[in-house]
């Protein structure tokens, strides 16, 4: 397959994910090296193979190159082709580091992706799949993409076991909406999910309770869900975890969760998870800080016209991520600040100008 235009070079392991995404939207090759190369183990790890291999399975003509040592990979990407894959994640990431940059590409699959993934389903590096359910989909949903959108828990997977199980279903678009999303609301009320598997389903009671504890000072409004898996459903390992998610007038979300830790407790966890909620409401913004790239990628390959957001500060993911962009896309944002006569508002508008992406690889029904 003949090469797209010029390579796009990086250095470092880091922001993996989301040029690996960029790199494949775009068709631009993409090479990154110095992976790890002064670390004691060089190289890629499992759970980066394990990403590069996922990927090979949901595009078609896709090569991806890996030196001897793996400290340098060439993507030359092909078209996402989408439908039924099914893969077994590592043990060392949850399916949510798998999920993140898939989630960006299905949309412009040739077909419908069908994705099922095993492993693990919450742990604390990555996004759970509750909050991938609840709050992402939700976000992609602005973008016009929601006819059979879909993320299905079969079974759940603590860590370091997993054995855990999720399907994805993504319908496929021709062309994305253009966002104009810029009144953030009033929060008016709270959702959470918490779940036990393998231990007392008290745990998720006493969860339950505790958030209770902290959040009623702040809204009335509040539902949690326990959630209790047993037998097969369960995984192989014990463990539990709470997901809050406050929604707000014009349907912005915030989210926040927290994992059960060795020796810790379930009061322990609520009290991380309900305060790292509030903490997100404060940053304020239509779209929590977990969900800036995703949102802008969009707002990026929407149709040819101004796409309009107002979000929190962008942390030093979305910095990096909105200079990957110009990279890729030669976009750049305009970022004011949201309510420019007043000092202490922390919100900033971000605005770009759509390139009009069509999927051309989608095949028409």
């Amino acid at each position: 397959m003949p090469q797209a235009g010029p390579v796009v070079t990086y250095s470092g392991h880091q922001y993996l994910r989301q040029r690996l995404a960029l790199s494949i939207l775009s068709g631009k090759p993409a090479r990154i090296d110095k992976i790890r190369s002064e670390d004691k183990n060089p190289g890629l790890r499992d759970y980066e193979v394990s990403l590069l291999r996922l990927l090979e399975k949901v595009t078609n003509g896709t090569s991806i190159e890996i030196s001897v040592t793996g400290t340098t990979i060439l993507l030359i990407p092909g078209i996402i082709s989408g439908g039924p894959v099914t893969h077994d994640c590592p043990l060392s990431r949850s399916v949510g580091y798998f999920l993140e940059p898939l989630i960006m590409l299905a949309p412009f699959s040739k077909k419908p992706l069908q994705l099922t993934l095993r492993g693990i389903t919450t742990d604390d590096n990555d996004l759970s799949v509750d909050l991938i359910r609840t709050v992402t989909l939700p976000h992609l949903q602005l973008f016009g993409v929601s006819d059979g959108l879909e993320l299905r828990i079969r079974k759940r997977g603590a860590p370091p076991e997993g054995g855990g199980e999720i399907q994805f279903l993504c319908p496929v678009v021709k062309q994305v909406k253009t966002l104009n999303f810029v009144e953030p609301g009033k929060i008016k009320r709270i959702r959470g999910i918490a779940h036990a598997v393998r231990v007392s389903p008290q745990f998720s009671n006493r969860m339950i309770d505790s958030s209770r504890s902290v959040l009623n000072r702040y809204i009335p409004d509040i539902y949690l869900y326990s959630d209790v898996y047993k037998g097969d459903e369960s995984g192989k390992s014990p463990g539990y975890a709470l997901s809050l998610l406050a929604e707000s007038t014009t349907s912005a979300i915030h989210c926040s969760e927290a994992v059960s830790q060795p020796g810790g407790t379930p009061e322990d966890v609520a009290l991380l998870a309900s305060r790292a909620l509030l903490s997100e409401i404060r940053w304020g913004g239509c779209v929590d800080r977990r969900h800036q790239n995703l949102v802008l990628l969009m707002m990026v390959l929407g149709s040819e016209d101004v796409g309009r957001c107002r979000m929190a500060e962008p942390t030093a993911r979305t910095i990096q991520f909105l200079r990957d962009v110009k990279s890729f896309f030669g976009t750049s944002f305009k970022i004011v600040s949201a309510n420019p006569s007043d000092s202490s508002c922390t919100e900033l508008l971000y605005s770009c100008y759509g390139i009009g992406y069509v999927n051309v690889n989608r095949t028409l029904a």
